[in-house]
């Protein structure tokens, strides 16, 4: 059955590319640099991971990848979302071959299903595997809000243990708390609005953020579950302007540009996406420094790839 998710920061990572294919060296790398500074789950082939754009082959490797390198240390979860849910289902099916600890699923891209259909969506996934379901809220992307019966009417029925929740609603953990209880895990998919999150009443997030800065964005949360309010208002007023340029340009061109320019990994994306531009680079060029050297403290020019 995997691990139990927990709360606190939880990383989307990149899927790094080389000459078209995944660059398993610098996917290890990457788990690896994520576990060593204090992220407390993985989250695969999501939409920072660039799944679409992954063949289901592809998919299954990258969270074979992780999963092998993490070797049990922090729970590792799959994406699973596609366009039909017997294509979803197939996705789930091979993150669980793969190892995975739970499952990542977002409504249907483009189709735009009622919330019948959603429930009637991640109903099936649930049957068709044995892995806690993430379920993820993200109209942004995929179109369609999931209301907040549906989350409660899946959460009562036992098909999803947690959610993340990218609508930046910071009203809406209450809400749901009131519905559900405090044993749905609640997870912001808002990096800028994430500290706002856990004073609602959240239990951490799932970051394209901690990508870059994972020791930061780890104490964050530390910060937060210690009662330690002094520590988590300097850290969140010190990642707001790396927030900001993270999301300069469509997710994950600026956070590719910034883990190459750690060293981590290289900057390809796949079409349609592009590389970052100029502005961006150089906004990214400027801020890392400094940033990195918060988290480890000494020169901000001091060797950034083992910082963060």
């Amino acid at each position: 059955m995997g691990q139990a998710l927990p709360g606190g920061s939880w990383v989307a990572l990149v899927t790094p590319f080389r000459a078209g294919a995944i660059d398993e060296t610098a996917l290890a790398r990457l788990v690896e640099w994520q576990i060593q500074r204090g992220s407390n789950a993985l989250v695969m082939c999501g939409s920072t991971g660039e799944a679409a754009t992954l063949t289901a082959a592809e998919a299954m490797r990258v969270v074979r990848v992780a999963v092998e390198v993490a070797a049990g240390r922090v729970p590792v979860v799959g994406g699973c979302t596609a366009v039909a849910t017997d294509q979803s289902i197939a996705l789930a099916m091979d993150a669980v071959r793969a190892g995975a600890d739970g499952l990542l699923c977002a409504p249907p891209p483009y189709v735009k299903p009622t919330q019948c259909g959603i429930a009637a969506h991640v109903r099936a996934i649930a049957h068709a595997t044995d892995r806690p379901i993430v379920l993820y809220d993200v109209p942004s992307r995929v179109g369609v809000a999931i209301a907040d019966a549906t989350v409660a009417g899946l959460f009562e029925d036992q098909l999803i243990v947690a959610l993340k929740d990218a609508t930046a609603d910071l009203s809406r953990p209450p809400r749901l708390r009131a519905l559900c209880g405090s044993d749905l895990l609640q997870l912001s998919g808002d990096d800028a609005t994430a500290p706002a999150y856990r004073a609602m009443g959240g239990a951490g997030c799932i970051s394209v953020t901690a990508n870059v800065a994972p020791a930061l964005c780890a104490a964050l949360h530390r910060a937060w579950d210690a009662g330690d309010l002094v520590t988590f208002g300097r850290l969140r007023d010190q990642l707001d302007p790396l927030h900001a340029a993270l999301f300069a340009e469509s997710n994950p061109i600026p956070v590719k540009a910034a883990l190459a320019e750690l060293g981590l990994c290289a900057d390809a994306v796949r079409l349609p996406l592009t590389r970052a531009s100029a502005a961006t680079r150089e906004r990214l060029h400027a801020l890392l420094p400094e940033m990195m050297a918060a988290a480890v403290g000494g020169s901000p020019r001091r060797h950034l790839a083992l910082a963060g």
